[in-house]
């Protein structure tokens, strides 16, 4: 699967692009700082990069102008929204595509696999195995047994962020900024909607679980896969 390296600043949004891209099948790296950033650039030749431009000591553009044009990695540049001088000048110094912050997670995605596409790396995600659970990012459905339980595009999505880590516990913030995405408006009960009607359509027992566990005063996780 191809490498994606995310370079920002904000903790929060590297953990959010990381989420997201995960969740369709790349392998992501991360880097806080400039110089950072540009160690990994030659240490992990990433097939393409998010760029933020505004970063401590060496900025995004400055990473532009050292890179090209002797490296053609695809870059995602980041800008602060109305900064216009910015998104120009990362484009003429070789950037292939730009998004304002704040942006959208799933707009993000897009534009990575579309500039992969252009650039001849197309992906396709992995199905993901858990137990009798097969789940097919590509066709987005999901298999009980090898029947289709079908699910609302939210209940997949929910499903696929648990199934990436098994047995790690998920906050309900953390499952909300993977599948509603940073800024949602609503509140924490819109996950336990979702979950009850995901253990609902797997025949899941809340008390007796075999999927999804509730870990009390914290999120849910998914339980270690039965033979």
């Amino acid at each position: 699967m191809p490498q994606v390296l995310v370079i920002d600043d904000e903790p929060n949004v590297r953990e959010i692009v990381q989420a997201y891209l995960e969740r369709e099948g790349f392998e992501v790296h991360t880097a806080s700082t400039g110089t950072q950033g540009l160690q990994c650039i030659v240490d992990l030749e990433p097939q393409l990069i998010v760029l933020d431009v505004m970063l401590p000591g060496i900025d995004g553009i400055e990473i532009l102008k050292r890179i090209r044009p002797d490296n053609r990695t695809p870059v995602l540049l980041l800008t602060a929204r109305g900064d216009e001088f910015d998104r120009v000048l990362g484009l003429e110094l070789g950037a292939d595509d730009y998004l304002t912050k704040p942006f959208s997670p799933r707009e993000l995605v897009a534009r990575v696999k579309a500039i992969l596409r252009r650039t001849g790396f197309e992906p396709s995600a992995e199905t993901i195995r858990h137990g009798d659970l097969k789940l097919d990012p590509n066709t987005r459905r999901i298999y009980l047994a090898d029947v289709e339980i079908p699910l609302s595009a939210l209940e997949f999505d929910l499903l696929r962020a648990l199934l990436a880590q098994p047995m790690r516990v998920f906050s309900r913030n953390e499952l909300i900024n993977a599948v509603w995405g940073n800024g949602f408006p609503g509140v924490d009960r819109v996950v336990d909607v979702h979950i009850s009607s995901l253990r609902r359509k797997l025949g899941d027992d809340a008390e007796r679980p075999r999927y999804l566990s509730t870990v009390r005063g914290v999120g849910y996780r998914m339980l270690e896969a039965r033979a």
